[in-house]
């Protein structure tokens, strides 16, 4: 029997129109130094309404790309609702690209339109001349755009407009934003979102299992809009009527504390390495974070003490989610089951990667292909499907990416039987010592728990023995003094025996990639090429 139901769009506009209509007065703050400025939902709305008229006038066509190299601000959040539902498909540009790649990603995507922020005009006017399809710039911001030589000006183009703009029906399937992976080996790889992923993504992050916003809600964004949809908040937000406080350039720790402190939100998501700075600064001044109820953090493996610093010292509740720009990105998040009684137990489960988010399939695949059972143990490649998942990369096959309907994620790890999932490590970054494995994610958090340790990554390097031995690369808090037999004996006890490092590296700081994540790929390059001094401790202990 055929269903009876509508066939609703599931759209950019639609949510655009709801959260108009019924969340018209919650607020946009955003930060700009030492003051902030706010606008309604309603006003923002109808700002998105005027941009859509002026990309409109400017030749914009249902299809047409139309790139942002912006930061999180509430003009972004306009082109993030004006560009999709107006039928063209929004590029959210990697401002922290390297001039190359990012003249790759504008040419690739055939972006005809760029919204720059006025603190950016000098990255992007270096690389103008090499941007053959782009035919017009619109500067935001009263800041001077000359080296674009006659941009548009954003403001200017909006006060020009008159009257209601049309919106158009849009297929759900169709394209509503690009986002290209920050490209660690070759070049960045675009995926496109259809507006039904994106809605579906930013109602599955609202529920109490996940993110669990709602009206009540000051979500500070953090995490870049030019990376994976800012994980899907400004939509949640947007469909929750949660306010929206924007940190624009201002992401160094004393701005952000003020920011806090000012407009006291209740929820904010990151990368760790941004919170890791919170803390350090939030341990020296007198910082109160205490409004902060909920705290999400991913793109890397967070230490289980910055988890139990920020919550024993500040009252800020961490909890570790995983994902990736393919998956729009949400996968799995580490609330702890019902079941759990005490503080230590609740720490040590949001420590873990995270309990499989509902819309996501997910299953285990071992070396020779063969399916691993979800027992807690058993590892495997954690390969995903699901409505909000890639099926491909634009123009770009990749075949190795992707078997039989499913992504590949290239993350290994094992599944308990309750869904909880934990990464050992990238596939890339396994270390097979002697013939036994070593997990280069545990090693780390095991060497980030010391309390001299600010961060610390660890690369395989060859040893004449064993194949293939751990490297520590540490950067030690600002004052400390960091011994490696110190902490070798340290992880006595933490991590398996033959895993302890007996070869480590002192660094000022651990290589970022443009999202915020630890570039290994550096790493590994300045070994090869002498550039890091090893220092020996210890003996090598073999595998069991």
């Amino acid at each position: 029997m055929l269903s009876t139901m509508q066939n609703y769009q599931l759209t950019i506009g639609s949510l655009l129109r709801y959260g108009r209509a019924v969340f018209g007065q919650s607020r946009v703050v955003t930060l700009e130094g030492n003051r902030t400025r706010t606008a309604t939902f309603a006003q923002v709305a109808k700002r998105a309404e005027e941009l859509a008229q002026a990309l409109r006038a400017l030749g914009v066509k249902p299809g047409d790309r139309v790139g942002t190299f912006c930061w999180n601000t509430q003009e972004h959040l306009e082109a993030y609702l004006a560009v999709p539902a107006m039928g063209a498909v929004l590029h959210t540009l990697n401002i922290r690209l390297f001039p190359e790649q990012l003249a790759y990603v504008i040419n690739h995507a055939a972006d005809k339109v760029i919204l720059v922020d006025d603190s950016l005009v000098s990255l992007l006017a270096g690389i103008l001349p090499q941007l053959k399809k782009v035919e017009h710039l619109i500067v935001i911001g009263p800041g001077d755009g000359s080296a674009l030589g006659n941009p548009h000006r954003y403001e200017e183009l909006l006060a020009a407009q008159e009257g209601d703009f049309e919106w158009p029906e849009i297929d759900e399937n169709s394209a509503a934003a690009i986002c290209y992976t920050s490209g660690t080996t070759g070049n960045p790889k675009g995926v496109v979102y259809s507006h039904r992923s994106n809605y579906l993504h930013s109602v599955a992050i609202t529920t109490p299992n996940n993110f669990g916003l709602g009206e009540r809600d000051r979500v500070l964004a953090i995490v870049p809009m030019f990376h994976a949809n800012a994980w899907g908040i400004p939509y949640a937000c947007w469909g929750t009527g949660a306010d929206m406080l924007m940190p624009g350039r201002y992401l160094s720790p004393e701005p952000l504390c003020r920011f806090i402190a000012q407009e006291k939100p209740t929820f904010s998501a990151g990368v760790p390495t941004v919170w890791n700075a919170i803390l350090q600064h939030a341990d020296t001044k007198e910082v109160d974070l205490k409004s902060l109820h909920m705290v999400i953090v991913g793109g890397s493996a967070v230490p289980k003490s910055l988890i139990e610093a920020l919550q024993l010292r500040h009252g800020v509740r961490i909890v570790q989610a995983w994902g990736m720009t393919e998956m729009s990105p949400l996968g799995a998040i580490g609330h702890p089951p019902r079941d759990v009684s005490t503080m230590e137990d609740d720490i040590r489960w949001r420590a873990k990667t995270g309990r499989l988010a509902l819309g996501v399939d997910l299953r285990l695949v071992d070396d020779q292909g063969r399916l691993v059972p979800w027992d807690g143990e058993s590892l495997g490649e954690i390969q995903v499907r699901g409505p909000w998942i890639t099926g491909a990369y634009l123009l770009d096959p990749s075949a190795e990416k992707f078997h039989d309907g499913w992504l590949r994620t290239g993350d290994v790890g094992f599944v308990d039987r309750r869904g909880y999932i934990q990464i050992t490590d990238r596939s890339k970054d396994v270390i097979k010592s002697g013939g036994e494995w070593i997990s280069s994610v545990e090693l780390e958090l095991a060497i980030a728990g010391h309390p001299g340790v600010a961060e610390a990554t660890v690369i395989s390097i060859p040893d004449e023995r064993w194949a293939e031995r751990p490297l520590a690369c540490v950067v030690a808090k600002q004052g400390q003094r960091l011994d490696p037999n110190e902490l070798r004996e340290w992880l006595q006890g933490k991590v398996a025996k033959f895993w302890l490092p007996e070869r480590w590296a002192f660094i000022p700081e651990v290589p970022k990639t443009s999202v915020g994540k630890f570039d290994k790929k550096q790493l590994r390059a300045q070994y090869a090429e002498g550039k890091l001094e090893v220092i020996s401790s210890g003996a090598t202990p073999g595998p069991r």
